[in-house]
């Protein structure tokens, strides 16, 4: 039970670190380097573009998934709901953050299924850590992760810097590649590896291939940092090494871009790019790069807080600002 309420705090701490601190990489995750080619005749209408796209057989009404970031406390639960709200209305994809609170103490189950309340019909991530999986997890959480929130895929989030840094960090990964292609094995739905800020190399794109993952969520250097916010827990603590230590690894990862164009060259995974992603214009550079669609997460963060309605007009914004990417380089889907 300390167990359980330690990791309410942390869940606790996060949103409120994020919300109220500087939190972002220093780095940028690289899409300024990336030329689209304007095409000054594109002869097409602009009200006639289509941004759909499926992704595992499920059909998206444009190329973006609402990242996974919370769940397991009241302000997770009311975020999640107005992503979810969001997500149903725009016919966008979405994920939960890390269902191991909910595992441990089942009250903390409302947080997360309210996603799948409020959003019927969208294409659902379930998600777990490399950390719980490293220590005791296995193939019976993955299922009961996934039957929690009737999901359509499993995220396994790779967050190594973040367990590195962290005051109450799980730094022992030995034989974790084993337990995820076992949980690839057994599960009826698509396993994503996602990293949670420092990217993935092709290297562990192609061992993540070999062992059955299915799509991979390249989590790049840009956007948020996990490294960040464990700097402000640390300072609030007194923990003067994990301080430093975080602040060290501020910026210590693979930039999206690099990351993506890794992954999409070396493999034939399914591929998310996040970590960074602020506008329409990245998405469709992510896509132009090889990206099957887009994760945003922190862009939407402090207005899911709010209310939905405000998430949908943010989201609506970047959905026209795609338009008008694919409308001034002739693409007509």
């Amino acid at each position: 039970m300390a167990e359980t309420k330690n990791t309410v705090k942390r869940k606790a701490d996060h949103i409120r670190i994020c919300l109220t601190k500087d939190v972002q990489s220093h780095r940028s995750p690289g899409f300024e380097d990336v030329y689209l080619i304007h095409n000054a005749l594109p002869e097409i209408s602009l009200t006639e573009i289509d941004t759909s796209t499926k992704i595992f057989n499920h059909k998206l009404s444009h190329p973006i998934i609402i990242a996974g970031m919370t769940g397991g406390t009241r302000k997770a639960a009311k975020i999640n709901a107005s992503l979810a709200e969001a997500a149903e209305k725009l016919g966008l994809g979405m994920g939960v953050g890390s269902q191991r609170v909910a595992l441990e103490d089942p009250k903390q189950e409302y947080s997360f299924k309210i996603v799948r309340e409020k959003a019927p019909t969208i294409f659902l991530i379930a998600n777990l850590g490399i950390a719980q999986l490293a220590k005791d997890y296995g193939v019976d959480e993955a299922i009961k992760a996934v039957e929690m929130v009737e999901a359509n895929a499993l995220a396994i989030h790779l967050n190594v810097l973040h367990e590195a840094v962290q005051v109450e960090g799980q730094v022992d990964f030995k034989n974790v590649l084993k337990k995820i292609e076992e949980i690839t094995h057994s599960l009826n739905v698509p396993v994503i590896a996602k990293e949670t800020g420092a990217g993935i190399s092709a290297e562990v794109a192609k061992k993540l291939e070999e062992v059955g993952v299915k799509g991979v969520d390249v989590g790049g250097v840009g956007g948020t940092s996990w490294a960040a916010v464990e700097y402000y827990r640390a300072k609030e603590a007194r923990k003067k090494l994990n301080q430093q230590l975080s602040l060290t690894f501020w910026d210590w990862g693979i930039p999206t871009v690099i990351s993506l164009i890794e992954t999409v060259k070396s493999t034939n995974l399914t591929t998310i790019a996040t970590g960074g992603v602020r506008n329409g214009l990245d998405i469709a550079k992510a896509i132009a790069l090889g990206a099957n669609v887009a994760g945003i997460a922190f862009p939407l963060l402090k207005l899911a807080v709010k209310d939905s309605e405000k998430t949908i007009w943010k989201l609506k914004c970047i959905i026209e600002e795609l338009k008008i990417a694919m409308f001034l380089t002739g693409k007509k889907s």
